[in-house]
């Protein structure tokens, strides 16, 4: 699905990621984040061990209906990956969570809310925040506002970008759309047939 792919890139810079279905961009960024071992070659991220570059590298997904667990509450799904990764225990896993939703512009009043209580671009800020959690360099966007409204998308793509300045964090961003490519990346890599042309 790809083959011989070879991509840098630097904090704080958005890469786009563009070509037609099935040529191997969400195998990609899949791969990028230890979701799928790749057959041969390497990925460094933070330049760290393993423990160190799953932290380092997180990924918010397309559909946040099927990305959050609707049994659990924002605080819970905020909360998780702090505790995982031993980042925040007791009183201080609520504090940092609050923190979280301020960043993706939410308040602490979504604390106790599950994801069919919210709008679909609040679930995509809240799966925004998660992946904000565990304080990453790098975050592969797979197509994460195609399943918004224009208007939304807007919004959650200004949310990613402000995140972008004051954080530095890097952006592959995996997208259909170039327009919304053209308003994040600061590079773009066409893929096709599961090369990067």
């Amino acid at each position: 699905a790809v083959d011989d792919v070879s991509l840098r890139g630097a904090p704080g810079e958005g890469l786009g990621l563009v070509g037609e279905s099935g040529c191997g961009k969400s195998t990609l960024g899949r791969m990028l984040i230890g979701l799928i071992e790749p057959s041969a070659g390497s990925i460094g991220i933070a330049g760290g061990p393993p423990q160190a570059q799953r932290r380092a590298a997180q990924i918010i997904f397309q559909n946040p209906d099927s990305s959050l667990n609707p049994r659990k509450t924002v605080a819970a799904i905020l909360g998780r990956p702090l505790v995982l990764h031993g980042l925040a225990s007791g009183a201080a896993v609520r504090e940092r969570v609050v923190g979280l939703l301020e960043l993706v512009r939410l308040s602490g009043a979504f604390l106790g809310r599950y994801p069919h209580q919210l709008s679909g671009g609040e679930k995509q800020r809240v799966a925004i925040a998660r992946a904000l959690a565990t304080d990453p360099s790098f975050i592969v966007c797979d197509e994460a506002v195609s399943a918004l409204d224009v208007s939304v998308q807007a919004y959650v793509l200004n949310v990613l970008a402000d995140l972008r300045d004051r954080l530095n964090v890097a952006y592959l961003f995996i997208s259909h759309d170039l327009s919304v490519i053209a308003h994040l990346a600061d590079r773009i890599a066409v893929m096709y047939r599961g090369a990067i042309v």
